[in-house]
């Protein structure tokens, strides 16, 4: 049976999202199951979790400064805590987008940039769904030997991101000007946070097997109740000898 993936999007919307990470999951193997704010807090018949993107989040969870006229909704907030607190309990594989990367982060007890242009000056002001912005993933990385793109070329719809690490994460990624693009677990769970959109990215190989690395790892968690990185590895090892 396909491993059954929960993907939480914004109650305003997030259609949008939940159809291209489905779409994703479908063809790595797996079925979406879509959270929506209001939704009932619970991992039952689920084998793995997306945190997606969308709403900024509320400042207030890590001490930030609010930014007028962002939309942020409490109640998801509330709702990818709850998911969050749950999966890493469990140690069920989980995968951040976008916001998705950051309250993963916040979650763990870091902090965000709640705008990122008052911090890097230099920073492009670019938004679009395009392949457009270049990111160098760290050698060695799980996340590096997965993508096999190094640089990667991502798109970008982001103004807030990671500040100060969470408990147990570790910066893989940066883009050409320093704002932290990718995180990973440095235990042996399967976690990651990315601050692009792979779902938007159909065309992208190196998008598509961080799915099927999600959804390998879904399978051996359903299986075994414990999802590595060592599924990340036999994905990338596979692509590898393909390649």
């Amino acid at each position: 049976m396909k491993p059954r993936i929960g993907v939480t999007v914004s109650q305003r919307g997030g259609w949008r999202s939940f159809l291209m990470n489905r779409l994703a999951l479908w063809r790595a193997g797996a079925k979406a199951v879509r959270f929506v704010a209001g939704d009932t807090v619970t991992l039952k018949g689920l084998s793995g979790l997306i945190i997606g993107g969308g709403d900024d989040i509320g400042a207030e969870l890590y001490g930030g400064t609010p930014v007028p006229d962002v939309r942020i909704d409490p109640a998801r907030d509330a709702l990818e805590l709850a998911l969050l607190e749950k999966a890493i309990a469990e140690r069920m594989p989980v995968l951040g987008i976008c916001r998705g990367a950051q309250i993963l982060n916040v979650h763990l007890g870091g902090t965000l940039h709640t705008e990122i242009h008052e911090v890097y000056e230099n920073a492009s002001k670019m938004r679009t769904v395009l392949p457009r912005k270049s990111v160098t993933l760290e050698d060695g990385s799980h996340l590096a030997r997965l993508l096999r793109c190094n640089p990667c070329r991502v798109n970008a719809l982001h103004h807030q991101s990671i500040d100060r690490l969470g408990t147990g994460l570790r910066v893989v990624g940066r883009d050409e000007v320093g704002v932290v693009q990718a995180v990973e677990t440095t235990g042996a769970d399967f976690l990651f946070g990315v601050q692009w959109h792979p779902e938007l990215l159909v065309l992208s190989r190196p998008q598509q097997r961080l799915y099927r690395a999600l959804a390998e790892a879904a399978r051996e968690w359903a299986e075994t109740g414990n999802a590595s990185l060592a599924a990340a590895d036999r994905v990338a090892a596979e692509m590898a000898e393909m390649s």
